[in-house]
């Protein structure tokens, strides 16, 4: 063989060549060795991973593709990826529990509300026919000069009186108008004394703006705000919240199962946040402990003479409570408050929601409590 007859040379292929895929395989495998010394790695691993990884980011940006092409956009956003997600059955199955930065929320119109477009007319008369009423009671323009007057001396008012009239106003309009602006309300229902339960989306950050006069702290025996709804408290009050937090560890000390103890919302909307121990999941008699935690915290209200308060969503992480078993507990611990006491100075209990699994659990049980 001379030597011009020697073997040609050959590029170099990647293994994510040869196996046909655009991911790299290489870099698969480094993440799979990476913290798994105890396990045996196969050579298909990473290749089969790198072509999962990427038939999921392909079938994503597709559906996303489309629902901005149905926006009539060039470009794909956080929110088309939401949309696509969410309209597909499988993909929202795999991701319930992720959280899409910037995404918003998702769309939902109750049939009710298109139930009413159909009859625009007839509320146009209804509208139409009180006029002649309102005509006449408008002559008397005296009655409206001391309101004048009350607003020149407001500027002579302190903070205080400013603080406290703001905080009046915000009650009102979170009895009448709901927890705020950015909140949606995706199902209510009358209770048994005439209360209003009602479910809100929004985002967890926030939850320091709602316009109710308290918010429930699902917390430890120590009152510290290392979970989710602690620290968007704590975002939200600032130094002022938790100079509040250490007075009521010093004044209360430590929390036992089942306890709620009151402080100061400094920093918040609202006026008082309540704190409570929740038990932990798979203790003795959990659920019974849940439940007795929720009318303490109602009862704790009641003492106050509040008038509304938002309940979070209860964290599934460090007490392992199933979302669906905490949902069922707690709305029947709600119910059952009301039935069993004769008056209550709380109108409205709000829960705020911020993942699409709670969102589908929690509704799927307030229809289940419809029917009880």
């Amino acid at each position: 063989m001379s030597a011009r007859g020697g073997k040609k040379k050959t590029s170099k292929l990647s293994r994510s060549s040869r196996a046909g895929v655009i991911f790299p395989v290489g870099r698969m495998m480094r993440y799979l060795r990476k913290g798994t010394y105890k396990y045996r790695i196969g050579m298909g691993a990473p290749v089969y991973m790198a072509a999962v990884i990427e038939y999921l980011a392909a079938e994503i940006l597709e559906l996303a593709g489309n629902a901005a092409r149905d926006n009539k956009k060039g470009r794909i956003t956080p929110r088309h990826i939401l949309l696509a997600v969410a309209n597909d059955e499988e993909l929202n199955q795999l991701l319930k529990g992720v959280t899409i930065a910037s995404g918003g929320v998702l769309p939902r119109i109750l049939p009710e509300l298109l139930a009413k477009k159909r009859g625009s007319r007839s509320k146009g008369e209804t509208i139409l026919s009180p006029s002649p009423e309102k005509k006449k009671s408008k002559p008397p323009p005296a009655a409206k000069k001391p309101a004048k007057k009350g607003k020149a001396s407001k500027g002579r008012q302190t903070k205080k009186e400013k603080q406290t009239e703001g905080g009046k106003e915000s009650t009102a309009n979170a009895s009448e108008d709901g927890p705020g602006d950015g909140f949606t309300v995706l199902s209510s229902k009358s209770l048994f004394l005439g209360q209003k339960l009602s479910l809100t989306q929004n985002d967890l950050s926030h939850i320091g703006s709602m316009k109710v006069e308290g918010i429930i702290h699902p917390t430890s025996a120590d009152i510290d705000l290392k979970e989710d709804i602690g620290n968007a408290l704590e975002k939200a009050g600032g130094k002022e919240f938790l100079e509040a937090v250490k007075e009521l560890r010093k004044s209360h000390g430590s929390l036992e199962v089942s306890e709620a103890a009151l402080s100061q919302a400094n920093g918040l909307a609202a006026k008082f946040v309540i704190h409570c121990h929740i038990p932990q999941w798979g203790s003795d008699k959990c659920e019974e402990q849940l439940e007795k935690t929720v009318k303490n915290c109602l009862s704790a209200a009641e003492d106050k003479k509040l008038k509304s308060v938002a309940f979070p969503t209860f964290p599934s992480g460090r007490n392992g409570f199933p979302k669906q078993t905490a949902a069922q507990v707690i709305l029947r611990a709600i119910a059952s408050h009301f039935v069993n006491s004769s008056s209550s100075t709380l109108k409205n209990i709000y829960f705020l929601l911020y993942d699409s699994e709670s969102i589908g659990i929690y509704v799927q049980e307030m229809a289940k409590l419809d029917t009880k």
